[in-house]
């Protein structure tokens, strides 16, 4: 990986928006736990168990830690005081949710403390020699073992503790995000698989985190940390970058872009809800420059000549001439590629699967050198199973294409071409805007390919174009339509512990995603189904404790769902129908109907996902759920 500068980023560099970590980090003049605290609440979106800072006062350290939100450390926090610490929210992986297992974690003499985001997978070997050297561990986690290998190198090699740093990492494998502050003042931190920014504020104060949220109040200078490079930084002298090979890095700052607003709840009770109904504004800020009514589609970033195979290729040519296209991609992610592979065969002709990026990685699927094209996609661009799926291409001789919504991110560097979302930071949990991004995305892939390649006419592309430069406003005239009927839904069924989305063909991975809302932030049981194949084996299941909410509108297999549906109504089923205005077909046999404005059947995944994430919403805010922070669920899932 290597760092990203607006000079040197190959996809276009419109906005920045940000990636999803736990660490937050100061050095400077300014009391810092206020600043510590601010961070830690701009990165609660995670999802995590546990919190705690790290401050450096007089020459020592001063640690709080607390299971729990990040108001239970600030409880804990009164009369702490200091210029330079760090802070952190854990998710745990190596150890239970304790206070004892929260970081930060101090070496043994109280000389420094270290914050760690990401998995040492050798820590178990390491500590077993490290034990042999006397060592105590007072915690279940690999980020302990970290701190006194790192103690052990300095001790017995006398090194300065930065070189102690990089001798240590040089000694770990896996993946990692550090942050590390010594009862000396000074700063540290270095990535491999887990990113981290560095800020540079007024008189070189040193700003630190796994997202720039947590410093943009106070500086805009930034520069990202590439793999296996460490920052250091002393008391008022700018910070330092190097590498494992202690060879000097410059420093490649960046201006951040963006504004507070992106990243606060605007007097929304919740920021799921501040992201569903932004979606208007969103999909206008990811069409602009790239659709306008009777031209052609433009997606710059894959028309910049790229090496593939010692070869100088243009993606747009590859995708133009591929025999195969893998969309590769986990979660949320992976139910947008499943209607990427509708629009895509349809559109363009050309072959299309979809992989979990979790099981494509260790399959050994056979890969067309040169000729299979592998688009991976991912809305924080870290998702570990989805970038590794993109190595493996790479190194099979494919073409990577990335499609994700944060500027900066591994995916956006190790993939040979790419699109960006820009649909702003998103900050629950329960990705909303990204979908809708992504599903947009690859809707202008496919029309962009089938024109390439002669497979739609130019009046059915500037009908397609027109239809997709209307779609912010028919986001915006859709969400009006449903929000307060579907908030009654919500009302009629919210105690109910099952039920059953049902869609058929572009609107099948609609009823997956639609039923994984609920699920996610709602912690009910759901399941998407093909409305089809309810009959081989679902509808078992189907009484009247068990709601069944079916898309359904007049589209070309509309006859076919509404036969579904009377299986439904033959066994009890309650049901819920989403359909047209116009639609009365259900009006005696559906307990609601859902009615969306009319719309080109080309934009209806997007246009019928929007009442199934209010109802998700709703149904939780009902089940008192923490939607921004459902539990067990982290933002970014950066391990296996």
């Amino acid at each position: 990986a290597g760092q990203v500068s607006v000079a040197q980023a190959r996809w276009p560099f419109y906005q920045l928006v940000f990636l999803m970590c736990g660490i937050t980090a100061y050095l400077g003049k300014l009391q810092v736990l206020p600043l510590l605290l601010k961070g830690l609440s701009r990165l609660e979106y995670r999802g995590y168990d546990s919190a705690g800072v790290a401050i450096v006062n007089n020459g020592e350290i001063t640690v709080k830690r607390s299971v729990g939100k990040v108001s239970a450390l600030t409880a804990k926090c009164d009369g702490v005081q200091g210029c330079a610490g760090i802070a952190h929210t854990r998710w745990a992986t190596h150890g239970a949710p304790s206070e004892l297992n929260a970081h930060p974690h101090t070496a043994r003499d109280g000389s420094f403390s270290l914050v760690h985001n990401g998995i040492i997978e050798n820590y178990a070997a390491v500590k077993q020699t490290l034990k042999a050297e006397g060592f105590e561990f007072k915690s279940d986690t690999d980020t302990e073992v970290l701190v006194h290998l790192i103690t052990h190198i300095r001790d017995s090699t006398s090194t300065p503790i930065n070189e102690a740093v990089r001798i240590a990492l040089s000694q770990v494998t896996g993946t990692y995000g550090i942050a590390i502050v010594t009862a000396d003042n000074e700063l540290m931190a270095a990535t491999m698989g887990a990113p981290l920014v560095l800020g540079i504020g007024e008189d070189d104060e040193t700003f630190i985190a796994s997202d720039a949220t947590a410093f943009m109040d106070h500086t805009r200078d930034i520069v990202y940390l590439a793999d296996g490079q460490i920052a250091h930084a002393k008391l008022g002298q700018r910070a330092v970058i190097c590498d494992l090979d202690r060879e000097h890095v410059p420093l490649a700052i960046e201006k951040l872009v963006g504004t507070l607003d992106s990243v606060e709840k605007g007097g929304y009770p919740h920021f799921m809800l501040k992201e569903i109904l932004s979606q208007s504004k969103t999909l206008a800020d990811c069409l602009r420059g790239r659709v306008a009514p009777g031209q052609n589609i433009q997606l710059g970033g894959l028309s910049t000549p790229v090496q593939l195979n010692g070869e100088q290729v243009v993606p747009l040519e590859c995708l133009q001439n591929c025999d195969r296209i893998i969309l590769c991609a986990c979660g949320t992610s992976w139910h947008a590629g499943i209607v990427g592979e509708y629009t895509i065969e349809q559109l363009s002709g050309v072959p299309v699967e979809v992989e979990y990026a979790s099981e494509f990685r260790y399959k050994n699927a056979p890969l067309r050198k040169g000729r299979d094209v592998v688009i991976v996609i991912s809305q924080s661009g870290e998702t570990a199973d989805t970038l590794a799926a993109c190595r493996m291409a790479k190194d099979r001789g494919c073409l990577s294409i990335g499609i994700c919504n944060v500027v900066g991110s591994t995916i956006a560097r190790e993939t040979h071409a790419g699109v960006y979302l820009h649909a702003g930071p998103e900050i629950g949990v329960a990705s909303t805007k990204a979908f809708t991004g992504q599903v947009t995305v690859l809707t202008l892939l496919a029309l962009l390919m089938g024109s390439m390649r002669g497979t739609i006419s130019e009046d059915d592309l500037s009908r397609h174009s027109s239809e997709l430069a209307m779609l912010p406003a028919l986001v915006e005239s859709t969400l009006n339509a449903v929000h307060e009927t579907t908030k009654e839904v919500a009302k009629e069924f919210w105690l109910a512990q099952n039920f059953l989305f049902l869609g058929r063909g572009v609107l099948f991975p609609v009823a997956l995603e639609g039923a994984l809302k609920l699920k996610e932030i709602s912690y009910v049981h759901a399941e998407g189904l093909a409305a089809a194949e309810m009959k081989h084996g679902h509808i078992a299941l189907i009484d009247s404790l068990m709601p069944v909410i079916a898309i359904a509108p007049r589209d070309e297999i509309y006859d076919k769902v509404r036969s579904n549906i009377q299986e439904v109504l033959a066994r009890g089923g309650r049901l819920v129908v989403v359909t047209d205005r116009d639609n009365s077909d259900f009006d005696d046999d559906a307990e609601t109907v859902i009615r969306m404005p009319p719309c080109p059947n080309l934009l209806l995944p997007i246009l019928s996902t929007l009442p199934l994430q209010l109802f998700a919403y709703y149904v939780a805010v009902r089940r008192g759920c923490s939607v921004d922070q459902p539990r067990n669920l982290a933002k970014s899932v950066t391990v296996e």
